[in-house]
């Protein structure tokens, strides 16, 4: 039970950094940092994290943690504007001070946090699904203005089209 925290923080990590596949997989990982557990240990840890699985934008399924997850403090983390989320919005549409981000299946929640992590001024916040973010825009910020900022996290976007150039 001692390690429990060093433990946890350890699955964080693997985690946020890698793309993990299995139990088995992970239960490895930990293994190979020094952590002796069974995989009923590791099932408690990972509903105790609320870790899910999702599908990825191949078919296969991994292990992410749940939106909101602070990372700080967790090396190897998600960095803002890796090629995972940059790969993962299909397009943007606008509506009022709405917009809606269509992403692949399983990715929403890494890029509404891609999002929320860049703290932008022009965003209220974020709710995602499994392949759809909602951006709440404040008043008086344009949908040019959000757009472009939207283009400094996921490069490609398109503003004449609202669409996404993979």
């Amino acid at each position: 039970m001692k390690n429990k925290p060093k433990r946890l923080g350890a699955i964080r990590r693997i985690v946020a950094g890698e793309r993990v596949g299995s139990q088995e997989e992970l239960l490895q990982k930990l293994r190979e940092q020094g952590f002796e557990l069974t995989q009923a240990t590791l099932s408690r840890d990972l509903k105790q994290l609320k870790v899910a699985k999702t599908a990825t934008a191949d078919g296969e399924y991994a292990y992410v943690l749940p939106a909101g997850t602070s990372f700080a403090g967790i090396a190897n983390a998600h960095v803002p504007g890796s090629a995972p989320v940059r790969d993962g919005v299909v397009w943007v549409k606008f509506s009022g001070n709405i917009a809606v981000i269509k992403t692949r299946p399983g990715y929403a929640s890494g890029i509404a946090l891609d999002i929320d992590m860049h703290n932008l001024p022009s965003v209220l916040g974020t709710v995602a699904g499994d392949d759809t973010v909602i951006l709440v825009i404040k008043e008086g910020y344009s949908h040019k203005w959000v757009y472009q900022q939207l283009g400094n996290i996921v490069p490609g976007i398109e503003e004449e089209e609202f669409v996404v150039r993979n």
